[in-house]
């Protein structure tokens, strides 16, 4: 089966569709024409019904009388106006016996019944304008009997008629102008039609040919854009796509490398301590089996950590349910308080019901509790408050703070520092903290508290209309928390 290109099929349909508009009005037009001259030719015939009528009740121009019904028709015979594709006849006593003393386009006598149905067709003595169409001819007639007073033994019959054929022949010079006319017309509509559809679909070509340049290691052509169409809008939309999918491959090969050399590091450990353990010394033995758990352990951490950042990444990352922050508040407290070293008061907590994951934010909550924990020695505050159509929720520390050039970058995957114990957490904490926001359409930010240490608060856009909350909500339940989770860059 041939394959057309969208710029042969574009050119057929509007060719084909302006073929189709030029066929419609022609055709409308020709029927128009053909009625207007069958029209013409009855009125035509109606007149020279009415000018035989005037030459017989004027009667002779010297007695203003006729002696006769032959007379009288012989003075209508002879002063028909002729026209073309025409012809006349006299009928006494159902017998031609008068013709125009000069030739006409049309010969009745060549119809050999057509004098015999003119006789009939007026045996009532009433006129008739009707058609006739046998032997070869179609014809549009007039017969009228001719009547004197006072009437005599005579029959005598004026017949006239049209050729339709011939008359209608007259359009056909027309059609063929027409046809000419068309043609040259849909020439020229398909030429315009390949030079616009070229100039259009010229900017979707580059974008295939852009497209079949674009690998996963280059993604850094961008199409060009010329003017403010359509066309050119998709174009910007193909080149914001273009940035989002190098913004995408750009992170994922930071994260393969963040990750390879996470996983470098534990790994080289525990097949040093392999390599030089003493099998025979059992003290040996088990140090280096306890060091080897322990870096799997961490090993796992970043893992697990990992399968949860990728979720926040999906289509669905949140389920939003009306949620009364006055319930949510006191349970994210009461869990804080199973870290261990905490010691979590509860500061302001606002009263207003809105729609978020509760599951998630109290995650994100808890993993700002445990880095407060690590890097703020345990103090801690937890609040929540309205301010314009955002809900902030904070968590305070007494530690050190943040330095200022840290701050910026405290959210970002693998940033982390040392705790208390002097192990590294997976670097990821903080970063989840910031895709839970994300999700919500919110933010998360870090400053300085008032009176020394770090205050992380996470605002959500509110979204209370048309909610309600049940009493007595209940948050599902968190996987447990890691022990220890160092995110925060040092000072």
């Amino acid at each position: 089966m041939p394959v057309f290109s969208v710029r042969t099929r574009l050119i057929a349909v509007i060719t084909i569709v302006a073929g189709l508009g030029m066929l419609a009005v022609g055709f409308v037009v020709y029927l128009e024409e053909r009625g207007r001259i069958l029209r013409q030719v009855d009125d035509l015939l109606a007149a020279n019904l009415e000018s035989a009528s005037y030459l017989v009740t004027q009667g002779d121009d010297e007695t203003g009388t006729w002696e006769s019904s032959a007379q009288a028709l012989a003075a209508v015979v002879q002063r028909a106006s002729p026209d073309d594709n025409t012809g006349t006849v006299g009928i006494i006593d159902g017998e031609a016996a008068l013709v125009p003393g000069i030739p006409l386009d049309v010969d009745l006598l060549t119809a050999p019944d057509f004098v015999a149905r003119a006789v009939a067709e007026t045996d009532d003595g009433e006129p008739v304008i009707g058609t006739y169409a046998e032997n070869g001819v179609v014809w549009r007639y007039l017969a009228t009997p001719i009547t004197i007073e006072p009437p005599d033994a005579t029959t005598a019959i004026f017949a006239i008629a049209y050729d339709i054929e011939a008359e209608l022949a007259e359009i056909d010079v027309a059609a063929r102008v027409w046809a000419i006319a068309s043609a040259a017309t849909l020439i020229v509509i398909a030429g315009a039609a390949a030079l616009v559809t070229t100039r259009l679909l010229r900017p979707l070509r580059q974008m295939r040919e852009t497209a079949e340049r674009v690998t996963a290691q280059s993604v850094s052509e961008r199409l060009p854009i010329q003017g403010r169409d359509d066309v050119s809008q998709l174009a910007v939309t193909m080149n914001d796509m273009l940035d989002r999918l190098d913004e995408a491959l750009d992170s994922q090969r930071r994260l393969l490398s963040d990750v390879g050399h996470e996983l470098k590091t534990p790994i080289t450990i525990i097949r040093g301590y392999l390599e030089v353990v003493d099998p025979d010394d059992a003290g040996d033995v088990r140090e280096t089996r306890d060091l080897a758990v322990d870096e799997l352990e961490r090993m796992g951490q970043l893992v697990q950590d990992l399968a949860s950042a990728a979720a926040l990444h999906g289509p669905s990352p949140i389920r939003r349910v009306p949620v009364d922050t006055a319930d949510l508040v006191p349970q994210i407290v009461r869990k804080a308080q199973g870290i261990d070293g905490a010691t979590v008061e509860t500061g302001e907590v606002a009263e207003v019901v809105t729609a978020l994951d509760p599951a998630r934010v109290t995650q994100a909550m808890l993993q700002l509790a445990q880095n407060a924990v690590t890097h703020g020695g345990g103090h801690l505050v937890i609040a929540a408050r309205v301010s314009g159509e955002e809900l902030q929720l904070s968590v305070r520390d007494f530690g050190p703070g943040v330095p200022d050039d840290a701050k910026a970058r405290v959210f970002d995957r693998f940033q982390r520092g040392a705790d208390a114990e002097g192990r590294a957490g997976s670097g990821l904490g903080l970063n989840i903290v910031q895709l839970i926001a994300r999700a919500h359409g919110g933010t998360v930010r870090v400053t300085d508290a008032v009176g020394g240490g770090a205050l992380f608060t996470m605002s959500l856009p509110l979204a209370r209309s048309g909610i309600r909350v049940a009493p007595g909500l209940v948050i599902p339940p968190r996987p447990p928390l890691p022990a220890t989770d160092a995110v925060r860059v040092p000072e």
